[in-house]
């Protein structure tokens, strides 16, 4: 789960557009960006589908903020940065997915039809996730900053913001609100052409690049894994809006993620909290 995000349809292989999942019924082909006209207020849409409907309506805003952050001008400072920035919400993954499915399978226990499919779909995509941060500490050594850079600095709100209300909405409300976040960040993977061309613009070495190559060989299906679960499972009316109101908080908070990233000249690292007490004689 590595979004990367991108450009319009027009530039996606060169900007590193995010893929719209598989429209329902077309294997493989992707989704048009038109919203889609729900029937009858959305009535006999399959689940899949009617979150894609909400989703249209926030993913332009996060296409233009990484179509900004991949801009050739500044690119390898930004590109630092995002990879620091990627580091502290992807080593949030595997452990907010671990104590889903140990929320899931208590609830499984007490009799919730949810529990067990969910509990099941998390355990094999705790495995596909596993390590996927160190992949980001490698590729910050590759490109000349190392692990220090993304481990030292105090992670920022909107990331504290993005996985914190996944922790919340498992223990107080139910854990199937996180695969909302994971629709989200396995429907914008990083596109094909992404990692050679930032690695022409830059001149870092491919080895800066794994993360972005392998999520976009990697994440290619899971999205597609994804929907079909939210199909398959007896949701109820209170518990697919929980999944998209997850999904919709992750897309928002992405973005604002993305437009901080995409400022010319990245901020220096927060390395504590408070304000700095000016000196005698300054104001």
């Amino acid at each position: 789960m590595n979004p990367a995000g991108g450009a319009p349809e027009r530039t996606r292989e060169t900007t590193g557009a995010p893929r719209p999942a598989p429209a329902p019924g077309r294997p493989g082909r992707q989704a048009a960006t038109r919203v889609p006209r729900a029937r009858g207020g959305g009535h006999g849409l399959p689940a899949s589908e009617r979150l894609r409907v909400k989703l249209a309506f926030a993913e332009p805003a996060l296409r233009a903020s990484t179509a900004a952050l991949w801009r050739p001008e500044g690119l390898l400072p930004r590109y630092r940065a995002y990879l620091c920035a990627m580091h502290t919400v992807i080593r949030a993954s595997v452990p907010l997915m671990e104590r889903a499915a140990e929320r899931a399978e208590s609830l499984a226990r007490r009799g919730d039809p949810l529990g067990a499919p969910l509990a099941a779909y998390l355990a094999g995509h705790i495995l596909e996730e596993a390590e996927h941060d160190t992949w980001l500490l490698e590729d910050l050594t590759a490109a000349g900053s190392g692990p220090r850079a993304a481990l030292e600095p105090v992670p920022s709100p909107l990331v504290a913001s993005l996985a914190g209300a996944q922790y919340y909405w498992i223990e107080h409300h139910h854990p199937v609100a996180l695969l909302g976040y994971i629709a989200v960040l396995e429907g914008h993977a990083p596109a094909a052409g992404l990692a050679p061309r930032l690695a022409r613009a830059t001149g870092l070495p491919a080895p800066a690049f794994r993360t972005v190559h392998e999520h976009a060989r990697l994440d290619d299906g899971h999205a597609d894994e994804l929907y079909a679960l939210l199909d398959r499972l007896p949701l109820s009316r209170g518990q697919e809006t929980a999944v998209a109101v997850s999904a919709l908080h992750t897309t928002d908070a992405l973005t604002q993620l993305f437009v901080r990233l995409g400022r010319t000249g990245p901020a220096p690292p927060v390395r504590g909290a408070g304000r700095s007490v000016p000196r005698e004689g300054q104001t």
